[in-house]
């Protein structure tokens, strides 16, 4: 599992200056091929752990893209969040990981988006690998 973490952040690390879309394409290979070989593991906490982690990295990538607080609060009340909110969040000061990881980017960015940009669920491609066709 650390491997695999690994090799996901050496690949959102070329994610700085490129579409989300893209990064999630280059990623769908490494998730597929990391569930087809441990499709016989029976631990699916550990592939909900990944998606989770997964999800927050991809949200720390999208706060690290929007550099400044301007930009940020845009963005945010694009997606839905109110102006008071967005500035607040887009103002606090914080790093790229707890922003990741704070409600307002969970509301702004649900998994349901990121899903619909192009990324695919370790849980649920584990799933599909695990059950006999």
């Amino acid at each position: 599992m650390r491997r695999l973490r690994q090799r996901l952040r050496e690949a959102m690390r070329r994610a700085r200056g490129r579409r989300l879309s893209a990064v999630l394409k280059e990623l769908q290979p490494l998730i597929r091929g990391w569930c087809a070989y441990f499709r016989l593991s029976e631990v699916k906490a550990v592939f909900q752990l990944l998606d989770q982690w997964l999800r927050r990295r991809l949200r720390a990538v999208l706060w690290r893209q929007w550099k400044r607080p301007e930009t940020r609060r845009r963005r945010l009340q694009a997606l839905g969040l109110s102006a008071e909110r967005a500035w607040k969040s887009a103002v606090n000061g914080r790093g790229p990981w707890w922003n990741a990881g704070a409600s307002h980017m969970n509301q702004a960015v649900p998994a349901r988006r990121l899903h619909r940009l192009g990324l695919i669920s370790f849980a649920e491609q584990h799933r599909r690998f695990a059950t006999p066709s």
